[in-house]
C-alpha cells in the first residue's frame, strides 16, 4: 500500500508539513457548540458547507438550535428550516434519528455524551440510521474532541494518487493508517483533515490540477 523504502509515518508527516506550510491553520470546525457541530456534520452530507451554514442560520434565527426543541419539532417543519442543505427530507429524518438517540441515551445532552467511551460511542453512533463512519467520526473529533481521524473523499483521493493506498482501500484501512502512524492528537487530526479538504477542493479534484499543488514535489 505504501511507497517502497519510505515509511508511512514519514510520508504522512511530509504531506502534513507541506500542506500546513502552504495553506496555514484552518481552524475547523465552525460551530458555537458541540450540538451545533453535530448537526452540521449530519447536514453537510452531499453538500457544501455554505449551504449548511444557511440551514443552521435558519434554525438559529428562530432560536430552534436546541436538541429538545428540534426533537419535538414536526418532521415537515424541520425539513423546511434545513432546505438550503439539500435532500432536506432525508436529512430531516437523519437528524430526527440522531435527536432520538441523543434523547434516549443522553437525555438530549451532548455534555452527557462526553463521558461515554469512544469505541462504544462510535459503535452506537454507527447504529443510528443515516450516520455512517465519516459523519460519526466528524461528531467524535470535532464535537467531542476525540482523537479519531476522519476519512472523506478528498483524503482518499490524495492518498490514492500519491500511491499511499490502493483504489479499493476501505474506510477502516485508511483510518488505521493515520492512527498507527501519527500520535493521538486531536488538534493534529483536526488540522490534517481540514488540510486534505483544502487540497481536494483547490488541486486534487476529480480532474486533478497538479501544477502548483503543494504536494507536487512529493509525487
Amino acid at each position: 500500500m505504501a511507497k517502497k523504502n519510505i515509511s508511512q509515518k514519514k510520508i504522512l508527516n511530509d504531506i502534513y508539513n507541506a500542506l500546513y506550510k502552504y495553506f496555514g491553520p484552518q481552524g475547523w470546525w465552525p460551530g458555537d457548540s458541540p450540538f451545533e457541530i453535530a448537526v452540521g456534520a449530519i447536514l453537510t452530507q452531499n453538500t457544501n458547507w455554505g449551504n449548511v451554514e444557511k440551514a443552521i442560520q435558519n434554525l438559529k434565527q428562530e432560536k430552534y438550535l436546541n436538541a429538545k426543541k428540534l426533537h419535538a419539532m414536526p418532521h415537515r417543519t424541520l425539513a423546511s428550516f434545513i432546505k438550503p442543505a439539500g435532500y432536506f427530507n432525508v436529512k430531516a429524518k437523519r437528524l430526527k434519528n440522531f435527536l432520538s438517540f441523543l434523547s434516549n441515551h443522553y437525555k438530549g445532552s451532548m455534555k452527557r455524551m462526553l463521558a461515554a467511551d469512544t469505541v462504544l460511542l462510535r459503535e452506537s453512533l454507527l447504529g443510528v440510521n443515516g450516520i455512517g463512519p465519516e459523519t460519526a467520526d466528524s461528531i467524535l473529533l470535532y464535537a467531542l474532541g476525540r482523537p479519531v481521524f476522519v476519512i472523506d473523499a478528498y483524503t482518499k483521493r490524495v492518498l490514492h494518487r500519491h500511491g499511499i493506498v490502493s483504489g479499493d482501500a476501505t474506510y477502516h484501512e485508511m483510518q488505521e493508517l493515520f492512527h498507527r502512524s501519527l500520535p493521538e492528537d486531536v488538534p493534529l487530526f483536526n488540522e490534517f483533515h481540514a488540510l486534505f479538504v483544502m487540497t481536494g477542493k483547490d488541486y486534487c479534484k476529480p480532474k486533478p490540477r497538479c501544477d502548483g499543488c503543494p504536494l507536487e514535489p512529493l509525487l
